[in-house]
């Protein structure tokens, strides 16, 4: 297993992502899913129905699909908080709770979260990150503060290392969650709806920041949003998810039937059970922008922009 050292290349902050990253040695899926299903007590339909994945080491995939749509519900089963009624899931070919016992998994939660659960200084979330294994009363390390010192300057938050991260604007809270996530040397980072509360040019940047993540460090991320920007601009592939796997293609392959398809869960809560028929605007020979067809169970059909 590479531990981080004192090596120059990490004091200096650069070329060094290989020793901040764990290896378990083996060359199974990052995230592998077969079958997976799984009801809640008391529900008659399962929030996850019959899903298979693959999330390939070092891949940036982003899990994407509607409010309801069970994209939590995949994210607790990864991350071990929830076992499947159904099928397997392993995590670098570990149960998830095993995988995440060993510090294969980073977690990022959502903004909401972090500022009601951190009432500390940007430094010392990230350093508890870092020393997650080591006794409270034991004094941190030279090492696991250098990793601290890099992972700060890596997503841009040594400038207010010092301050409380309730204080924080949200692009800059995210960043110091990221930072305190991967000072633990995770194999898998795991992001709930990063982009909420931030806005468009926030969100340019933080994909950037991803792809700086990703390049630096080598891990897998797994981006989980409802937010179509957020997944396109920072992964290599992404998987619609609403209660089933709709698709999982590369970001330039989403359709815009393949998306209609996937909110149409959104548009059947106000208008009840609904199909949606949608295209590019460019292979319609009568209309200007692209646009959706959406049509109701009752039988009277709305057209509606998309």
């Amino acid at each position: 297993m590479n531990r981080a050292t004192t090596n120059p290349s990490i004091e200096a902050g650069v070329g060094a992502g290989n020793e901040l990253t764990r290896d378990n040695g083996t060359d199974a899926p990052a995230v592998h899913l077969h079958a997976v299903t799984y009801t809640y007590a008391g529900s008659e339909a399962p929030a996850l129905e019959d899903v298979t994945l693959d999330v390939h080491p070092r891949e940036r995939l982003g899990i994407l699909g509607p409010n309801g749509g069970g994209k939590s519900t995949l994210l607790k089963l990864v991350l071990g908080l929830l076992e499947p009624q159904r099928g397997e899931i392993r995590v670098f070919g570990l149960a998830p709770a095993q995988a995440r016992a060993a510090g294969y998994i980073g977690y990022v939660p959502q903004r909401a979260r972090i500022e009601q659960a951190f009432p500390l200084s940007v430094r010392e979330a990230v350093t508890l990150g870092a020393s997650w294994r080591l006794s409270p009363l034991r004094r941190v390390p030279r090492d696991r503060r250098l990793i601290v010192d890099r992972v700060l300057r890596l997503v841009g938050a040594a400038d207010y290392a010092h301050r409380p991260i309730g204080e924080l604007s949200g692009g800059q809270a995210q960043r110091a969650m990221i930072a305190r996530a991967l000072a633990a040397r995770p194999r898998l980072l795991v992001l709930d709806e990063p982009t909420v509360g931030i806005d468009a040019a926030g969100q340019h940047k933080f994909a950037e920041l991803l792809a700086t993540v990703h390049r630096e460090m080598g891990v897998t991320i797994l981006v989980v949003s409802h937010d179509l920007r957020a997944i396109v601009a920072g992964c290599d592939r992404v998987a619609c998810l609403s209660r089933r796997l709709h698709s999982h293609t590369a970001p330039n392959g989403l359709t815009p039937q393949v998306l209609a398809e996937l909110f149409s869960h959104d548009v059947a809560g106000v208008l009840g059970g609904v199909h949606v028929h949608a295209h590019a605007a460019d292979d319609c020979g009568s209309c200007g922008p692209a646009h959706s067809v959406v049509v109701v169970e009752k039988g009277r059909s709305e057209r509606g922009r998309v």
